[in-house]
This record gives C-alpha cells, sequence and structure tokens, in this order.
C-alpha cells in the first residue's frame, strides 16, 4: 500500500507538473483537475424495487474552486451529511506524508480557527489561536482540553478552579451546581430519544393492541420528571424534535388506564399478560438510570394487568442481541441520529434496510420512508414525514419516552460557551474573564485525531475546534451551515451537487485550499481500494454508514 501511495503523490505531481503556483510547503500538490473514480463512475446499487439506492457515484473537482459530486440517486440531505464534523478536509500532501511517517492519529492539519499545538498523551491537548483564519478569529489564544472519566472528579475540579468547564455533569449534582454562585449550567438539548422496543415476532406484543394498550398505560412524564436532568424533554414523536421538520403529524399518546385495558380484553387478555422486558445496567445521556425507569415502568403496567419481568443483561452482549432480533417481548432502545435530519432518525430503524430489532418489517412505514428519502420538495417531504410519524403511532414498533438532555457546567467566568445538541461546541467562541485560556474538562482522552476515522465523541468534539468540511453545524444547533463551501447546490433532476469553496482558505501548515484536498480527502473514506484508505482503525465508519462504501470487497466487507 505504501508503493501505492508513492505512485498516488507521484502521479498527482506530475499532472500538475505544468502548473505555475506561488511558493508553498513542500507537502503541498498543486491542483490537476479530476475524478474519482478515475475512469467511470462507481456501480450505483439498486434496491428491490429496482431504483437506485442514495449514494455518491463520482467526485469530480473540477476547478481550483469547485467540487463536484454524481449521485445514485437524489439526496434531499446531502448537505446535512456534508455538515457531520467527521468528514472534515485535509491538504492532500499532508495526508500523503502523515500515512507515509505514522503521524496521521497523532497530529491534525486543519483550516479552522485553532490549531493543534501539543497533544501531551495521558495529560492534555493544547490548541492555539489561528491567526491566519478566513473567519473570525478565536477569542482565547488557548485552549487546553483535558479528560477525567469520572463526573464527581471533574466537578471537583472544576470547583478548584484547575479547569473553566466540565462536560457531562451528573444529573445527581444538578441541583448542587445550580445553587454554586461561583458556577453556571448549560443544557445540551436531547439529540436522541430514548424508546421502549416491541420485537412483533413473538407474542403478545406481536398484537398491535397489545402494543397500543402499553403505550397509553404509561405515564411518560412522570419517568421524565423522576429520572431525567432538566433540559430533558417528554418524547411526543419518535425522532428527536431538535431536528428541524421531524415531529410533524400527531404527539404521541397521552396515558390513558381505562383504553388500555379495553385494548387488552380485546386482543384477548381480560386478566392481564406476562411481558419479558431486557435492557442493560449502562447509563447513556438517553437512559441515565435504566434499572430505576424500568422498576417504574414494570410498576406503572401492574395497574392494567401487565405483569412485567426484568431481564437485565450483561452490556456487551447487549447490543448484539437487540439488532439481532434475538430479544423478545419489549427493551430498552433509543433513536440515535448520526446526523440531524429526519429521515436517518427513523429511516435506519424503519426503512427498507433495517434489521430484525423490532422483529418483522411493517411495509407502509418501509414504502413511506422509501419516498421521502428522495423526497426534495418541503412541502411533500412535509406530508410523508407526517404520515410517517402517525403510521409510527399506529403501528406502535416502539413508544418513545424521552429526550435526554446533558449538562454541563462552567466558571462564573466564562463567556461564550454555547451548548450544542450534537455535543460539538465551539471553543474558538469561548473567553475566560482575566485569562487568556480556556480548559475544557471531558471524559475521555481522544484515541485519535484522523477525524475521517473516528466515531467517539470525545475526539470527533477536538475535530470541530481544528478541522473544517464543507459545511458546519451553526452555534448551538442541528442547522447545516457552509464552511469551506459558499455553497453547495443541486441539479434540477437532484443527481448532481455542485460546491463552490472559499477563496485563500489555507491549512495550518500554510498549504492552501483547493478542490483537490476536498476530493482526496472525500475518495480516501469512501474508496476501500483508495492508496490513502489508511486510518487509525481503517474502518470509516462514519462515512461508510452516512454516504456509503466504495470497492467494500478489498476492506474484507
Amino acid at each position: 500500500m505504501a508503493a501505492a501511495r508513492l505512485a498516488f503523490a507521484l502521479a498527482l505531481a506530475l499532472v500538475a507538473a505544468s502548473c505555475t503556483a506561488a511558493p508553498a510547503p513542500s507537502s503541498e500538490i498543486s491542483f490537476s483537475a479530476r475524478s474519482w473514480p478515475e475512469a467511470e463512475a462507481a456501480e450505483c446499487v439498486v434496491g428491490e424495487s429496482g431504483a437506485a439506492r442514495l449514494g455518491i457515484a463520482r467526485i469530480e473537482a473540477v476547478d481550483e474552486l469547485t467540487v463536484r459530486f454524481e449521485l445514485c440517486a437524489p439526496d434531499p440531505a446531502f448537505t446535512q451529511k456534508l455538515a457531520v464534523t467527521n468528514f472534515s478536509v485535509n491538504d492532500s500532501g499532508w495526508l500523503v506524508a502523515a500515512i507515509d511517517d505514522g503521524s496521521l492519529a497523532t497530529t491534525m492539519n486543519g483550516t479552522g480557527p485553532l490549531a493543534l499545538l501539543a497533544w501531551e498523551q495521558g495529560v492534555q491537548m493544547v490548541l492555539a489561536r489561528n491567526e491566519s483564519y478566513w473567519g473570525d478569529r478565536a477569542a482565547s489564544e488557548r485552549v487546553v482540553i483535558q479528560w477525567e472519566p469520572e463526573s464527581a472528579a471533574r466537578l471537583i475540579q472544576l470547583r478548584a478552579g484547575t479547569v473553566d468547564a466540565a462536560d457531562n455533569i451528573s444529573p445527581t449534582d444538578e441541583a448542587a451546581v445550580a445553587a454554586d454562585a461561583s458556577l453556571a449550567l448549560l443544557t445540551r438539548e436531547g439529540f436522541n430519544t430514548f424508546y421502549l422496543n416491541f420485537n412483533n415476532r413473538y407474542a403478545p406484543v406481536n398484537d398491535v393492541r397489545v402494543r397500543q394498550a402499553i403505550a397509553q398505560a404509561l405515564d411518560r412524564q412522570r419517568i421524565v420528571d423522576l429520572f431525567y436532568p432538566s433540559g430533558s424533554t417528554l418524547a411526543t414523536h419518535v425522532p428527536p424534535c431538535v431536528i428541524d421538520g421531524a415531529c410533524v403529524g400527531d404527539d404521541w399518546y397521552a396515558q390513558d388506564l381505562v383504553a388500555a385495558r379495553a385494548l387488552l380484553t380485546e386482543a384477548g387478555y381480560p386478566n392481564g399478560l406476562d411481558l419479558t422486558l431486557s435492557l442493560r445496567e449502562t447509563p447513556r445521556a438517553f437512559l441515565p438510570d435504566p434499572v430505576a425507569v424500568a422498576t417504574d415502568i414494570q410498576a406503572q403496567l401492574a395497574a392494567v394487568g401487565i405483569r412485567v419481568t426484568l431481564d437485565v443483561q450483561e452490556a456487551g452482549g447487549y447490543i448484539g442481541k437487540l439488532l439481532s432480533g434475538e430479544l423478545r417481548g419489549a427493551s430498552f432502545s433509543a433513536a440515535l441520529p448520526d446526523y440531524p435530519e429526519a429521515w436517518n432518525s427513523l429511516g435506519i430503524d424503519f426503512g427498507s434496510t433495517s434489521g430484525p430489532a423490532h422483529g418483522d418489517q411493517y411495509p407502509r412505514l418501509v414504502a413511506l420512508l422509501d419516498e421521502a428519502q428522495r423526497e426534495s420538495d418541503p412541502a411533500a417531504r412535509a406530508s410523508l414525514f407526517t404520515q410517517i410519524n402517525n403510521e409510527i403511532r399506529t403501528q406502535v414498533p416502539v413508544v418513545p419516552i424521552a429526550n435526554g438532555a446533558s449538562l454541563i457546567a462552567t466558571g462564573a467566568a466564562v463567556r461564550g460557551l454555547v451548548a450544542s445538541p450534537v455535543a460539538m461546541e465551539r471553543f474558538d467562541r469561548v473567553s475566560v474573564e482575566g485569562s487568556n485560556t480556556f480548559t475544557w474538562l471531558q471524559g475521555g482522552e481522544p484515541a485519535g485525531l484522523y477525524c475521517m476515522d473516528e466515531e467517539d465523541r470525545e475526539a470527533v468534539r477536538i475535530c470541530a475546534q481544528v478541522m473544517e468540511g464543507l459545511y458546519g453545524y451553526a452555534v448551538g444547533s442541528t442547522a447545516a451551515e457552509p464552511r469551506l463551501a459558499t455553497e453547495c447546490v443541486a441539479s434540477a433532476d437532484g443527481l448532481v451537487v455542485e460546491c463552490a469553496l472559499r477563496r485563500d482558505v489555507r491549512f495550518h501548515n500554510g498549504a492552501r485550499l483547493d478542490a483537490g484536498d476536498v476530493l482526496d480527502s472525500f475518495a480516501a473514506a469512501w474508496d476501500c481500494a483508495h492508496p490513502l484508505h489508511v486510518g487509525r482503525t481503517g474502518n470509516f465508519r462514519g462515512w461508510s454508514w452516512i454516504m456509503g462504501t466504495l470497492n467494500a470487497d478489498a476492506c474484507g466487507e
């Protein structure tokens, strides 16, 4: 593979040999118009209906400031996908060199408002203001990122003044932090939906009337009030409502014990029924105390004659059993979108490619989701998602319960920190009165810094400070906004998206951004056979889940 990378770099240099350019770092590769795949567009995957599935067929660097994407099918969510923080752009020459010298996962060379100054492994990362940034310069000269796995220990450090902000404060400490005048509390909206899942292949939940009865037997607001931090919300729909346009259609059922009992009787269970509820003990932002919530649900359902047995499983094997459909009856799960868009929060679970976690697919739901995935007209799309949410409400494959918020605590001197629903806070906006340094304390040390090949949110948040993609998330929002692109425009048929790049953007090593950098960064993640398809793990899961994979057999998939 090293020989292939060398050949790739030499080929780029030869193609660009006739170009003239201003002096640049030795690693910079002069621009040349080219595409990937080079010979012909990739073959698109065709679904059972005969229609092409979403995906990229070709990426083209048309000129220095124009990138063109040929798509397999119209994708109305394409710019939202481009905003995913992992999908950052590297300088092509730097990328080749960093792979060859083994520094790819421990160094960064972005275009963002902050640059990596040092990674003191096991201790901290230090970021410095990028004085040549194309946009507004960072408010602080330095940003220091440290880590501590225990929430209580993070709070102790914050109170001691050794850090300026601590992430993921425990809900049990919320009241104490709120009462402390030296601290401030920020709430990160819930980009998740905790739900009660049903496997419709097994009795008694194979009967829609039983599922509807359970839905109407629960006081879901009670669960939110008792077990979730402030800022958490009652789930009115399956997708998190922080996603624009996701929560259309009728709200979820209110508690109605009379209706629940009547449905159970109609289904043939006048004396109630037995139900197994499977869960794991591991707390998550979407479910802070699983056993306590399960115990409360057990008590609530007893009021309508449903006798619940709790099946608390080992954390390690739980997700595999859930996704493979092994868990019978009811189980705990959640909608955890890969990016903030309505289809992604529903289609993964209930679309044509969904697995057996919910049992057999719901045909009308599949058809509506397939149509919505390609519909670009806003009014028609809203109508489809209204039908989708109402169909979920009718069929009850799950019972949405809560959108779990998380908490950030800061010192009183911190200014400009805004909580992000997707946990991608922008530290370049933050200052600390009386200091030129902002210090952030998070839960863990990143495993690596090659953003395209990282999944851990603690690592990707650092990417959000140093690296940039064509689009990014607006501060404190899930809205996609241009970053390295000034705009991306789709053709009338939706099969071509053309992105215009900003002029005179420089990487931290001084190399100038051009369309070739975008092409190489994206193609390296997309194509398993690409000479630069190398990473810390080599999985590139974020890209493959969202954009698809080319030549998957070369990755052993």
